[in-house]
């Protein structure tokens, strides 16, 4: 079935935002713990919904380190997010083109909409799951699901495209395809492990894996 319908993760695959995470966990751990976290230890952070995280740590804060993390990252959220490269016009030639395009984050919808007007990506996107729209976070295949359903798309003829790997079993557990990016912060070879359909070097990428399905004499995903 043609590829009709691209869904991405947020933060770590369209925007640059893992400095930012990086400094409010370190902030907040700090606050609580009375330590200071070395990255190595953060990183198993980045994917995950907060709560998992922070319930993991201390169960009895858990909610007020929640509360103290997404206060730091709104008070620091615009002066850290970018979007990477290519990001903008590749999925403006997508949209152009006649592709579905949402995002599935683990984020609050409101925050993650905030990320997505600071990079430049307001208009672009036809659905955004957040993390307050849905039951069971990825790697469930809830919030891909849901994302179809609002866009009218199946499952064969979707492409999950993220960061983590629990963005890429999102998306098989679902029955879609997955692609990693190999900027993951993560690593490439992390998410390689995951065999996702796809391992995009640039978000150009996704113009060479789409191209067969879009009309190659419409000039509009000439990279």
């Amino acid at each position: 079935m043609p590829i009709t319908t691209l869904l991405f993760d947020l933060d770590g695959t369209l925007i640059e935002s893992n400095s930012l995470i990086l400094a409010s966990y370190t902030a907040t751990l700090e606050h609580f713990t009375g330590r200071k976290y070395e990255q190595e230890e953060l990183l198993p952070f980045i994917g995950p919904p907060l709560k998992d995280v922070f319930m993991n740590i201390d169960p009895a804060r858990a909610d007020d380190m929640i509360a103290a993390y997404r206060k730091h990252n709104l008070e620091h959220h615009d002066a850290y997010v970018e979007a990477y490269p290519y990001v903008v016009e590749t999925l403006q030639q997508l949209k152009q083109a006649g592709f579905k395009l949402g995002i599935v984050t683990t984020k609050i919808r409101e925050t993650a909409e905030r990320g997505i007007t600071v990079c430049g990506l307001d208009g672009l996107f036809d659905v955004v799951i957040g993390y307050d729209d849905i039951s069971q976070p990825k790697p469930h295949p809830e919030p891909v699901l849901k994302a179809l359903e609002a866009l009218g798309s199946t499952p064969e003829e979707a492409i999950m495209v993220g960061d983590n790997y629990h963005d890429i079993e999102s998306g098989q557990n679902a029955g879609a395809k997955a692609a990693g990016v190999a900027w993951s912060i993560k690593g490439k070879q992390t998410l390689a492990a995951y065999k996702p359909d796809y391992m995009l070097e640039d978000m150009r990428d996704l113009l060479e894996i789409v191209k067969e399905e879009a009309d190659a004499e419409n000039g509009k995903l000439s990279r």
